[in-house]
């Protein structure tokens, strides 16, 4: 007999994005019996509020997931490489936002509106991934076209906000930003350059190909969550200062001639996806406009005129949420419709 409430357990619920699952499990109706706030023993003592009340923050433990139906992770990939399977072995379905699992063959990497059917692999290991938020709101993107027109070759260069780096990365800009106007001298902790008024070109550490693995998350991702190993995917990662809300610059090269008005009324169908493409009136996606919403907005959608079938986009959304927190309830909300 199916439940009508479930007993969830957020691991890093005071980090930025543990704080965006519970605004949106409140927000969205879920079906909560009972919510358990976990974290380090920095925060375990606090309170945060949910639904009126105040819920004490409790230590992560291995003992923590009895009778804890849903598992939403976010505390850090070599946390949830310890945790994660003990909650799943005691019976907790776990949707981790970490990158710990993401490539892993038995575990499924899902965004609800590109393979919701792949949810159905977590019975392996009782564990799903939640995507890079960079990759989650391109394939929101190209999902409609490349089911159209199938995608040959993705190029995308990323304008990625600090919030993407956690809550001590938006809080150095910040501090930064009031640094150089008074000027004071500023620290660096969390970037390894300046960010206030700069552009890094480089999120995470670089491998021995050139490339950080950001930008090869993007490019494996992709593949695993389209299904398709025959995709071509390079990609450009920048952190730039901007406190919420990820940008993007994306060109696809498609086998069918794609048409440009074709695609606006695609997405405008699109499950997610929010148009805003009408240059004469000067309406493009921003940042400042995705930030504490849910849709993947998209604009600028015009013909690539260098390549036979080729089409340029800009792809904005908010990173905290479509792209971490609320694809993972979405993913919980599926999991309770259809399995659980």
């Amino acid at each position: 007999m199916k439940k009508k409430a479930y007993n969830v357990a957020i691991a890093g619920a005071t980090g930025v994005v543990g704080g965006e699952f519970i605004k949106i499990l409140e927000e969205r109706g879920f079906p909560v019996k009972e919510l358990t706030l976990l974290a380090s023993e920095r925060s375990a003592g606090s309170s945060l509020p949910f639904k009126g009340k105040e819920l004490p923050v409790k230590l992560l433990e291995k003992e923590t997931f009895e009778g804890v139906d849903i598992g939403l992770f976010s505390p850090g990939a070599s946390v949830s490489a310890i945790y994660a399977p003990v909650a799943a072995k005691a019976g907790c379905v776990v949707i981790d936002n970490t990158s710990q699992f993401r490539m892993d063959p038995e575990i499924p990497l899902v965004v609800p509106e590109v393979n919701p059917g792949d949810i159905g692999k977590y019975k392996k290991r009782n564990i799903i991934a939640n995507p890079n938020c960079s990759t989650i709101q391109m394939v929101v993107a190209l999902k409609p076209i490349h089911d159209k027109y199938k995608i040959k070759r993705i190029v995308v260069s990323t304008y990625q906000s600090v919030s993407g780096a956690g809550r001590e990365a938006m809080d150095e800009l910040s501090d930064q930003v009031r640094a150089l106007y008074n000027m004071r001298t500023y620290e660096q902790k969390v970037f390894p350059h300046r960010i206030a008024f700069n552009c890094l070109p480089q999120i995470d550490s670089f491998l021995d190909n050139g490339y950080t693995k950001e930008e090869i998350k993007m490019v494996n991702e992709t593949r695993k969550i389209f299904g398709d190993d025959s995709i071509r995917v390079t990609a450009t990662t920048v952190r730039v200062p901007v406190f919420v809300s990820h940008s993007e610059a994306v060109n696809v090269e498609t086998e069918k001639p794609v048409d440009p008005e074709d695609v606006k009324a695609l997405l405008t169908k699109a499950p997610g996806v929010k148009v805003v493409d009408d240059i004469k009136k000067g309406l493009y996606p921003m940042p400042v406009d995705a930030a504490e919403t849910d849709p993947v907005y998209v604009g600028r959608i015009r013909r690539d005129e260098s390549i036979e079938n080729g089409l340029n986009m800009w792809i904005v959304s908010d990173n905290l949420r479509k792209g971490a927190a609320l694809n993972a309830v979405q993913i919980a909300e599926l999991l309770i419709r259809d399995y659980l």
